[in-house]
């Protein structure tokens, strides 16, 4: 069988554990395509899984191909697939089991998109998880309804930005927590409200909100009670929330991973295609300095999405 350039981590460990080795390139099933990776964005779930901090991942899951999400083209389709074929340009959420950090992946085809017509192969790759996580924070788990008001704690970031976007196109009023120097960039997504939290307390300017959206966790979590209207949602992907401090404010309190929903990233690919949403590449890697591409990640809070770039040989 033919190789392919793949990342792995082996052990878990700091960005030393990434490893580009040679190794099988799949071939599709039979509801599956073969997609050459064009693009894959960086996800704290890849440092997470990297350093053994998430806990699906265990040792017993070693060595693991990282990567989420994905742009690329269809190489070659399964033997059921008929929508797809080789040529499409598509871009698509991971189940667990995959790894876009490498030069090919095999998909099930339900899960592939078309690209958005006005984006390029980084900006596509920008999308998928943190796109979904977005949207599924605001309009599954959030329940978010036009003319409602929602904070989203981490506007710059790549589910935040995102999320910025979609609140607005769905007709909410959105105020973010973001540091001074994204103020006007998330000003420039659609927000309404744009709080400098190294300087401002958003309890003392935001209140009566339907909806918090965190992204942050710790005690931004927990001085967030106070800014939900009686009945309000507050949803994080991170920590779950006080329950008894939801029955307090007579609220709805959960926190969520994202999963892959095709029928979600069509919708997003709707409004990018509409010109009602963009995604945001801050720095583009070669998938080899993939090290330094998550250190980035890790160690700093970027405005929008890191990407890697793959190259077949």
């Amino acid at each position: 069988m033919t190789t392919m350039k793949a990342v792995t981590v082996a052990r878990f460990g700091g960005p030393e554990a990434l490893e580009i080795h040679d190794i099988q390139r799949p071939l599709p099933g039979a509801d599956e395509v073969l997609i050459r990776v064009r693009a894959a964005s960086v996800n704290p779930v890849d440092y997470k899984i990297r350093a053994g901090h998430y806990p699906p991942v265990g040792p017993d899951n070693l060595p693991k191909v990282l990567g989420r999400d994905l742009s690329g083209v269809v190489e070659a389709a399964g033997t059921d697939v008929t929508e797809l074929c080789a040529g499409d340009r598509v871009f698509a959420m991971l189940g667990p089991g995959s790894g876009s950090y490498s030069q090919f992946v095999a998909v099930k085809s339900e899960l592939c998109v078309p690209m958005p017509a006005a984006l390029d192969y980084t900006q596509a790759a920008a999308v998928p998880l943190a796109g979904i996580t977005a949207w599924q924070g605001l309009f599954d788990e959030g329940r978010l309804e036009p003319g409602q008001r929602v904070l989203i704690h981490g506007g710059a970031g790549g589910v935040g930005h995102l999320a910025i976007q979609f609140a607005k196109s769905c007709g909410a009023h959105v105020s973010t927590t973001v540091s001074g120097k994204d103020r006007e960039f998330v000003r420039s997504l659609g927000a309404d409200q744009a709080i400098d939290y190294r300087h401002e307390r958003f309890e003392d300017l935001v209140s009566s909100v339907d909806l918090v959206l965190d992204l942050i966790a710790g005690e931004t979590q927990e001085r967030s009670w106070t800014v939900l209207k009686d009945g309000g949602t507050l949803v994080s992907t991170l920590a779950k929330p006080s329950q008894s401090q939801a029955q307090e404010h007579h609220a709805r309190a959960t926190n969520y991973v994202a999963h892959p929903d095709a029928t979600e990233l069509r919708a997003i690919a709707n409004l990018i295609n509409a010109g009602k949403v963009r995604p945001v590449v801050t720095s583009i890697y070669p998938l080899e300095e993939v090290g330094p591409a998550q250190q980035e990640l890790e160690a700093g809070h970027p405005r929008g999405k890191v990407v890697l770039e793959v190259h077949a040989d």
